[in-house]
């Protein structure tokens, strides 16, 4: 450690400063850095936490690991939802729920969570249908052997209120961390 203290908590004090952000002309300076963009880090947090845990309660469910999960779309909490609300949830904290940023994001979470259970997942529903159809068809027929549509594209509405809530708990824990390293800072 070198006389301020080591240089991520310098950042969490040039983080704390909202002012000089703001007036802040060096684009490379701590206090702009994007390793103190919490709204950022919170929704890549809850987006990783919401993929693992796709893991799981795919074992749970078929009782096999299913690593794909990490990647793919669909399934238990939607990772969509957790990234948006933590997103949104984050930049209320930081920024307050009466900013224009803390709006364009609450309506992009809505966006994003009604696409989640409307269209995708009715896109999805179709895809099941189709493949079952081709699945049941001669094997002369040209479409036999091509191949299955992606059926996991959607999510049910308590996929998305449990990423939803997981988006909401990780945003508030990280402004949690952060304060309380604002604190130890001073």
């Amino acid at each position: 450690m070198e006389n301020g203290g080591s240089r991520f908590t310098r950042s969490l004090m040039a983080a704390s400063n909202v002012p000089a952000l703001a007036s802040s002309s060096s684009p490379t300076s701590d206090s702009s850095s994007i390793f103190t963009n919490w709204p950022l880090i919170s929704a890549l947090i809850a987006f990783t936490l919401a993929q693992s845990i796709k893991v799981f309660t795919t074992w749970y469910k078929e009782r096999r690991w299913d690593y794909k999960q990490l990647v793919g779309s669909g399934g238990m909490p939607s990772s969509h939802s957790a990234t948006v609300t933590a997103l949104a949830a984050a930049i209320g904290l930081h920024d307050g729920v009466g900013s224009s940023l803390f709006a364009a994001a609450m309506i992009l979470a809505c966006v994003v969570m009604y696409d989640a259970t409307g269209v995708r997942l009715q896109a999805g529903r179709q895809a099941e249908v189709l493949n079952q159809i081709v699945y049941e068809l001669p094997a002369e027929h040209p479409l036999a052997e091509s191949r299955p549509l992606h059926e996991l594209l959607g999510h049910t509405p308590p996929q998305v209120v449990a990423g939803g809530l997981l988006g909401l708990v990780t945003a508030a824990m990280i402004h949690f961390i952060v304060s309380i390293a604002r604190q130890i800072a001073t």
